[in-house]
């Protein structure tokens, strides 16, 4: 692979020579080819040979002039390879150059690696510079280009290297006549032979060897984004071809050691599977749309193994648990598998596992990448969902017609509440041998995160923008008041709390705004509220309703994050959340460290840490209230589930901040939080690298133990009020201010946050959930 500094530095002219000294081969073989043919093989074709000098010597002389024909095909192959190869490369290296020299005036440096930074840290700048000051959006903007200049010469390479040695060929005494008009004609080509290859090792079903899975994952992974392969090998195996596969490779009573010796390889080729045919749906040629077409059309019917007779859509459900499929196609494929499941239970009087699980015999291993054995296929859609945010978003807030074709009835169902309260999950296998609904809620929950959040549930956070829309927004709303109704939804969804956690957390400057109002009903934001920034121009992302309005009242937002607190997991997730938003906003509204200000100018700062507080009292009071649910009072497991409700705090030590949004890895695992200003720093970044205390570790387990429940709820509640404080800790000790300031602003924000606590109970707070 081509690095940054080699593309840059790349010298192209001895590519260029030799493209020219291939040209002038093609010149000499052509008038060289003339001769032959017209010369040396048509001289032999008039000669009137006999016996075996005619059947010998005339093959050998028609052999040898066509070999001059081959070697004209192959040279000009050449020439052409080299020619496209070297415009690439040097399209990519003047990119670069470009690239480079523009940095600079952008106050951006580039270095030797090809690593953006800034070209004169904030924190050196003189007081009164005024040169560029670049955000993230701009670094973003120059990594793209730079990895889009490379990812071109390293394609070009790529395609070229694999084309030369391809016109080389093996045997040494006959040129192989291959011809390559251009580099794209010879990586359209390469596609195509890629393709067949994994046909021809497709056909081997389950008796293929380890290292013939092998050679079919490497030949997936080579190809994994190409269209045009994804398309050939898509419409080579055929729509039902690859439901046979994986449902042949899923039959436990073939006596196939594969998915006995090499789950692993199955694993992998699952994911490579499912993305190949992810990138083929993304083509609208005639053959495509029929293909997706006649797949839906399958899902319904039964395809037949040895053993085992899965429904087309149980198969290729778990084909989509990864890659980037079709919006358009995951739409109407999860409306055609809602209509076959309504069908199937006779219109939902029967519970989904009667549709979907067989009755008799071994249940097929669909499933390879853990968590179930993949036999309901909601759950792999739901995890295509949660891959394809455009989709998801559209499917939960549209409606499936249960009859298209009939247009005179109305027969129509909300996904949205079909998923998330009518329909009864199976109870599926999971990796430890035990029956249970997790697998099917969880996967629920990160088609949830993605139509809300409008990304992927597992995307890379770093580098992600804060892009919800207001599509996304009516899905959340939906959410909110689903979950947020009664703690049954969440309880009796085991999976789903982590998810309904990171949707808050993605949300937690919307909840923060109805948290802020007076009254419980009211749908109308606090004038002037520190919460409701916007863009420049004071517009909501949501529309213009909510320049003002709100998602959601203060009462729907209070049992929202109480009922999701009740959850260990989401208790942590709310928390660190709020916590880091509370310290952009006040990053945001409050004085300029080192700025002269009176009290006046502290009532933004004070309303966002008290508000801040007193989210984390209904969060921390309804977590403690679920514990001494959940648990015998001063037992071990009591003592222990209030020792860990601190650890939160551990989640915003080392999160990277940027654009606006901020990632919290740790415990939380990458959860998206907007934060109030677009370019983060102050107090945001002293709170991001703050030691936090982590209460589970204060004390030794022992002494932990041996302390009463009632003691140590105390302390962990304390705990939770000292942590409110940590954003106002964060600001008064920000680079700039005097003692005298830190030490007035301490006094003045610590007050707030004490009386805030109290705030808490304001509320009926949500009951804790009484499990049956």
């Amino acid at each position: 692979m081509l690095k940054f500094d080699q593309v840059l530095h790349a010298r192209l002219g001895s590519l260029q020579e030799a493209s020219s000294v291939w040209s002038e081969a093609v010149s000499k073989l052509e008038k060289s080819k003339d001769k032959a043919e017209t010369g040396l093989k048509g001289k032999a074709e008039k000669a009137d040979w006999k016996g075996e000098n005619a059947g010998v010597t005339q093959a050998f002389v028609r052999k040898t002039a066509k070999e001059f024909g081959d070697a004209l095909i192959g040279a000009t192959s050449i020439r052409n390879i080299l020619r496209d190869a070297h415009t690439e490369f040097q399209a990519a290296k003047s990119e670069l150059e470009k690239l480079v020299a523009e940095a600079p005036g952008k106050g951006i440096r580039i270095d030797q690696d090809g690593v953006v930074s800034y070209l004169i840290h904030p924190d050196r700048r003189a007081k009164n510079y005024d040169g560029p000051k670049p955000e993230e959006a701009d670094f973003e903007a120059m990594r793209s280009a730079i990895k889009a200049a490379i990812d071109r010469a390293n394609n070009a390479d790529d395609v070229a290297s694999r084309a030369l040695r391809g016109l080389v060929g093996t045997d040494k005494n006959n040129f192989s006549g291959t011809r390559y008009d251009s580099l794209a004609a010879a990586s359209k080509a390469q596609d195509a032979e890629d393709a067949h290859a994994a046909y021809e090792l497709y056909k081997k079903g389950d008796e293929a060897t380890p290292a013939e899975i092998d050679r079919l994952n490497a030949l997936f992974k080579a190809n994994q984004k190409d269209p045009y392969f994804a398309e050939k090998f898509a419409l080579e195996v055929g729509p039902k071809g690859s439901m046979e596969y994986w449902a042949d490779m899923g039959d436990p009573s073939d006596g196939s050691r594969l998915g006995v010796d090499h789950r692993d390889k199955l694993k992998e080729l699952q994911t490579n599977w499912s993305m190949t045919l992810a990138t083929a749906t993304h083509s609208t040629s005639p053959e495509m749309e029929q293909w997706k077409a006649d797949v839906i059309k399958a899902g319904g019917e039964p395809i037949q193994t040895r053993g085992t007779s899965p429904y087309g859509f149980q198969v290729m459900s778990n084909l989509m648990r990864v890659g980037d499929y079709d919006d358009k196609f995951l739409k109407d494929y999860g409306n055609g598998l809602v209509i076959t499941e309504r069908k199937m239970t006779h219109d939902g009087r029967l519970p989904a596992d009667r549709a979907w699980h067989a009755m008799g015999g071994m249940p097929s291993h669909l499933n390879w990448q853990g968590g179930d054995l993949g036999n309901d296929p909601m759950i792999g859609f739901m995890e295509g969902l949660g891959h394809n945010p455009k989709a998801s978003t559209d499917f939960f807030n549209g409606s499936i017609d249960l009859t298209p074709e009939n247009s005179k009835d109305d027969k129509k169902i909300d996904p949205f509440d079909y998923f998330t309260k009518d329909r009864e999950w199976p109870e599926e296998l999971n990796d430890k041998g035990d029956r249970t609904k997790e697998p099917g809620y969880n996967a629920l929950g990160h088609a949830l995160e993605s139509a809300t959040t409008g990304h992927p549930y597992d995307a890379d956070t770093e580098g992600l923008k804060d892009v919800r829309t207001k599509e996304n927004a009516e899905v959340m709303q939906k959410v909110v008041e689903r979950y947020g109704d009664d703690p049954k939804y969440m309880h009796k969804q085991p999976g789903i709390d982590d998810s309904l956690g990171k949707m808050g957390a993605a949300y937690i400057d919307e909840l923060n705004r109805s948290l802020e109002t007076d009254s419980d009903t009211t749908m109308e934001e606090k004038k002037n509220s520190p919460f409701g920034y916007n863009d420049d121009k004071g517009k909501s992302r949501f529309g213009e309703e909510f320049d003002t309005g709100l998602l959601w009242n203060r009462g729907d937002a209070v049992n929202f994050m109480g009922i999701v607190s009740q959850s260990e997991t989401g208790h942590a997730t709310l928390s660190a959340a709020e916590t880091l938003y509370t310290t952009s906003v006040l990053d945001e509204v409050g004085p300029k460290p080192g700025s002269t200000f009176d009290e006046r100018d502290l009532t933004d700062a004070r309303t966002t840490l008290r508000i801040g507080s007193e989210a984390q009292g209904i969060m921390d009071e309804s977590r403690m209230a679920q514990i001494d649910k959940d648990y015998e009072k001063d037992s071990e497991e009591h003592k222990k589930a209030v020792g860990r409700t601190t650890e939160w705090v551990k989640f915003g030590v080392g999160a990277a901040a940027a654009g606006g949004v901020v990632a919290l890895t740790g415990g939380a695992g990458g959860v998206l939080v907007p934060l109030a200003a677009e370019t983060v720093g102050g107090a945001v970044t002293t709170f991001i690298g703050m030691e936090a205390d982590d209460m589970a570790e204060k004390y030794e387990k022992d002494e932990l133990l041996k302390k009463k429940s009632d003691d140590l709820k105390d302390e962990a509640l304390a705990m939770g009020k000292e942590n409110s404080l940590r954003p106002g800790i964060a600001y008064a000790n920000a680079p700039g201010w005097s003692e005298r300031d830190r030490n007035y602003l301490d006094e003045m924000l610590v007050d707030e946050v004490r009386d805030a606590r109290l705030h808490a109970r304001d509320n009926s707070l949500p009951d804790p959930y009484e499990k049956k």
